[in-house]
């Protein structure tokens, strides 16, 4: 043969070329004829969707304070005899022609009450000594006479005395207690002496220079007493954070208190008192946001609650709870003669600033990828039921799976995705009702009780967000507080 010899290849080597060669094509046809499917997220078009802000919530509650304790509490301090100072040793002298001296006590109080005033009378008991004498320009020309007595050897003479007690509540948390001193009505004559000589005049002259004394010393003392202090502390309550256990964490956002002046009735004392607030309920804690107490305003409407809440449900934590019943879930899909496998590793929700919500979906099986749905959230009032209904393959999903896996474009999937975001709240408004209930109904502290009812309780609007899933519901009823007791170390 002319030429260079030709170089022969061993058999085992060409083998191992062609295995590898196979290898490459084989391995370049997979990574290229099954590409991971992953669309970009969906860009949705802009809608009439709007947040409305939360409507405030009013909660009108009448307290009705039982007065009896405080007329325990006023009959055991209040004094029940009065005597002329240094009585019986001292005189009191009316000018120059008349000193006496007497002893008074009272009969237990009796108090009433009637729109906004409260009356606070007694019969008074008193006898009284006196003498006289002759005066002339301010100078004595005589001795005093024998005393004489009145109410000594014969029953006491009598007079009705009376205070009438007018409460008001200021805006800038101000109780103002107007005293008033009635004219005391003498029941009896006071005749001293032989010649039957009736100083009734003067006795009630006296006693009421002594009524008038006692009545600026309890405006002195009770006259205004501000309460600003004690509602702040209260206003810094309403302001906290509170732990719901299993719900989250309540914050009330407190606007406004009102307070009407009080209406009293036979033994008992109403007021109605008013909260305006802004109640959210989230998952994650809120930061504590402290205010100075605005000034009251008068209580409008009837008495009751209206709440509007908000229920501020972080994305997160509502996959982590999807998640903990979708993920892993497999199953078939028919594709011909050919059984296709679809496994959902991940469900993850994401609001879309409209009224939608998108789901975005990582699976896994004969194909792996990730698919984005697009749905409305609607919660029928009927059933109770929360869904995402109308649940579609966003456009730009459809265009993916349509060119790499035509197969995964069927109506199970979605199925099987909208029958895991499918909530029945029932149980959960129920048990919401009931423990809202027991709340309304108890003993707060020994001789201050409340008592209500939940009448309704339902979800008004469904607020997709970006950031957060805001569930807006509405819960009206009634509630009132019954004080039996009274803390009198306010």
């Amino acid at each position: 043969m002319n030429g260079a010899p030709q170089q022969k290849i061993h058999s085992s080597t060409r083998d191992g070329i062609i295995k590898i060669i196979f290898f490459l094509l084989t391995s370049g046809g997979l990574f290229s004829c099954s590409p991971k499917i992953n669309p970009d997220k969906p860009n949705l078009s802009r809608t009439n969707f709007k947040f409305d802000s939360l409507p405030e919530s009013q909660i009108n509650i009448p307290v009705q304070v039982n007065l009896n304790p405080l007329f325990a509490y006023a009959e055991k301090n209040v004094d029940t005899v009065f005597t002329s100072p240094n009585y019986p040793n001292d005189w009191i002298y009316e000018g120059c022609d008349t000193r006496y001296k007497y002893s008074f006590r009272r009969s237990p109080l009796q108090l009433k009450a009637a729109v906004n005033t409260l009356q606070l009378g007694f019969t008074g008991y008193y006898k009284i000594t006196g003498s006289t004498r002759v005066c002339m320009s301010s100078t004595a020309v005589s001795p005093w006479t024998p005393p004489c007595r009145c109410g000594f050897n014969e029953d006491e003479r009598r007079v009705n005395i009376l205070f009438t007690n007018a409460i008001t509540v200021t805006p800038d948390f101000k109780i103002n207690l107007n005293i008033k001193r009635e004219e005391p009505v003498a029941l009896d004559k006071c005749e001293m002496c032989f010649w039957g000589q009736d100083i009734t005049k003067m006795v009630m002259k006296g006693l009421r220079s002594e009524l008038d004394f006692a009545k600026d010393e309890l405006i002195k003392n009770y006259g205004i007493t501000d309460i600003r202090s004690k509602v702040q502390l209260l206003w810094d309550e309403l302001c906290k954070i509170y732990t719901l256990p299993g719900l989250g964490y309540l914050q009330l956002n407190p606007q406004r208190m009102q307070v009407n002046n009080l209406l009293a009735q036979g033994d008992s004392l109403k007021i109605f008192m008013g909260l305006s607030a802004k109640p959210v309920v989230s998952f994650e804690k809120p930061i504590e946001v402290l205010s100075t107490v605005p000034y009251l305003q008068t209580v409008n409407g009837q008495s009751g609650f209206n709440i509007f809440l908000d229920a501020v449900l972080n994305y997160d934590s509502l996959n982590s709870l999807l998640n903990a019943n979708i993920n892993g879930r497999q199953f078939d899909i028919d594709k011909g003669p050919v059984k296709k496998k679809f496994v959902i590793k991940q469900c993850k929700l994401m609001g879309a600033g409209n009224e939608k919500i998108i789901v975005k979906v990582v699976f896994g099986g004969d194909e792996e990828g990730t698919a984005y749905l697009v749905g409305k959230p609607v919660y029928d009032e009927q059933t109770k039921m929360f869904e995402i209904k109308n649940m579609e393959f966003d456009i730009k999903t459809k265009d993916a799976l349509l060119k790499a896996a035509d197969w995964l474009f069927n109506r199970r999937i979605l199925s099987v995705i909208s029958q895991y975001t499918r909530f029945d709240l029932s149980q959960y408004i129920n048990n919401a009702k009931t423990m809202m209930n027991a709340q309304l109904n108890k003993e707060w502290i020994p001789g201050i009780r409340s008592e209500g009812v939940v009448n309704d309780l339902k979800l008004t609007g469904i607020f997709p967000l970006q950031q957060q899933l805001i569930i807006r519901s509405n819960c009206s009823g009634y509630l009132a507080v019954k004080v039996q007791t009274i803390p009198f170390s306010f």
